[in-house]
């Protein structure tokens, strides 16, 4: 991240306190004269009648900010979860990306597709306006086991997740579904399109991961803007539609 920089103050005049007065700044308005003896006193203390300072002001017509929410995107290593987040994101990404090096030789396996050389280390992170009622704050997940201890830290307060998988590599995805289940977090399963294909049909994929009916399952491409939006709107349609059994129970 950029380091922050103070702001630049302008420099203090010369001549002391004499030279900061409001005269010296001011000046003297023409025609009149420097004041002398007692200062007139100040107008009687009426309340301000308009919204505390601070608050933010909603009415006139204005319309409110949008309502923030959380989803996570996770998944197994090297499936995507980073290109995924960094293709919907409207600001810069924040990613923890470092080189992968020899230590992590038959520990972190990116799969033969893929031209992985970096991993994610603590979270990546995003937002995408939906329109003017709704914003989205996506947080990554780190892929590999030895950084499961963050996912209860990042999944507090998310209300879905999408968890991305690689079809070809099924036996890394099972601990993320695991996770969410375990949880009761409302979750949906996109199966990540490398290279425009998969290896499996959805069909066979949800035997393999032995996801109920009730979990969507869809196709998407992690690299392209509208079909990462497509993934996240069913995250949101399954979470909405949580949150409204729970309502009428």
């Amino acid at each position: 991240m950029d380091s922050v920089r103070s702001p630049e103050w302008p420099p203090a005049p010369l001549g002391g306190l004499a030279a900061n007065s409001a005269a010296a700044r001011y000046g003297t308005p023409a025609g009149a004269t420097p004041a002398t003896g007692r200062a007139t006193p100040p107008p009687p203390y009426r309340p301000q009648t308009g919204p505390r300072h601070g608050a933010p002001d909603i009415g006139a017509g204005r319309t409110p900010p949008p309502i923030p929410v959380k989803l996570l995107v996770a998944g197994g290593f090297g499936v995507g979860k980073t290109t995924t987040v960094g293709a919907i994101s409207e600001i810069a990404p924040l990613t923890t990306e470092a080189e992968m090096t020899s230590a992590g030789i038959g520990i972190d396996d990116p799969g033969a597709r893929s031209g992985k050389t970096t991993t994610t280390v603590a979270m990546d992170f995003g937002c995408v306006t939906i329109d003017h009622s709704l914003k989205l704050y996506l947080f990554g997940t780190p892929g590999q086991s030895r950084f499961g201890f963050m996912w209860d830290d990042l999944a507090r307060g998310a209300l879905g997740a999408l968890v991305v998988v690689d079809s070809a590599r099924l036996d890394d995805c099972y601990p993320a579904i695991d996770y969410f289940e375990r949880a009761g977090l409302p979750f949906v399963v996109g199966v990540n399109a490398f290279d425009g294909q998969v290896a499996l049909d959805l069909a066979s994929i949800r035997w393999a991961l032995a996801i109920s009916d009730q979990v969507p399952l869809v196709q998407f491409d992690a690299r392209d803007r509208l079909s990462v939006r497509d993934a996240l709107l069913v995250v949101l349609d399954r979470a909405l539609d949580r949150a409204t059994r729970n309502r009428r129970d």
